[in-house]
């Protein structure tokens, strides 16, 4: 595959990640209790539209059309984070998990431009790798936002009167609870055969400094 079309797959995967955005970030916004982050994700919903205009911009640059490609990476983080919406929280509790969900989707983000900066330029494309960059400073100060609002939050969320801290245990899991343990177990057995050397080096390391 040449450089470019590497390029290419790298530029529609982050055009269909920002327009799945455009859908998702209103609902995001709609389930938060604090206003602050309610604006916060209102206002980067209006940059994310922004950064889908500068990405067909960038694609006219290369006279290529932005289409072709589903972000299935940006489907996952954007399913956890209707996981964080429907989960029984309140308050500053669930306001963080939307933190959390959010601030996946804005790694995910920068890691994509950020590889698609070094192709642009490395392509000599400049005019393309500019355009990107402005993507990339606005999702990266949209983290930085989002670390920021979560401190109140967390005090917040510290004070805030657990009447029974077992509440969660006695609850009964949704169906979609009980298959995510599942898979959370699934996951643990299908690792382990590769932790387990790691773990008996970890062991005779240990051992070795007392």
């Amino acid at each position: 595959m040449a450089l470019m079309d590497v390029l290419l797959d790298e530029m529609r995967d982050l055009y269909s990640a920002e327009n799945q955005l455009v859908k998702a970030l209103p609902k995001v916004a709609k389930g938060c209790n604090d206003d602050s982050l309610k604006s916060q994700i209102k206002n980067h919903l209006e940059e994310t539209k922004g950064q889908v205009l500068r990405l067909r911009e960038a694609f006219g640059h290369l006279g290529k059309k932005p289409t072709g490609q589903h972000c299935n990476g940006m489907e996952g983080v954007i399913e956890e984070g209707q996981d964080a919406l429907e989960k029984d929280e309140e308050g500053a509790n669930k306001d963080l998990c939307i933190v959390g969900a959010t601030l996946r989707v804005e790694h995910y983000e920068v890691a994509g431009y950020t590889v698609a900066i070094s192709l642009a330029k490395a392509l000599k494309q400049t005019d393309v790798a500019a355009l990107l960059n402005e993507n990339l400073k606005e999702e990266l100060a949209a983290a930085k936002a989002l670390q920021a609002a979560s401190k109140p939050l967390l005090k917040q969320a510290a004070s805030e009167d657990d009447a029974d801290e077992n509440e969660d245990e006695k609850k009964p899991k949704s169906a979609k609870e009980k298959q995510s343990e599942q898979e959370s177990q699934e996951d643990e057995e299908e690792a382990a055969p590769e932790l387990q050397g790691k773990a008996a080096s970890k062991a005779a390391k240990t051992s070795k400094r007392k």
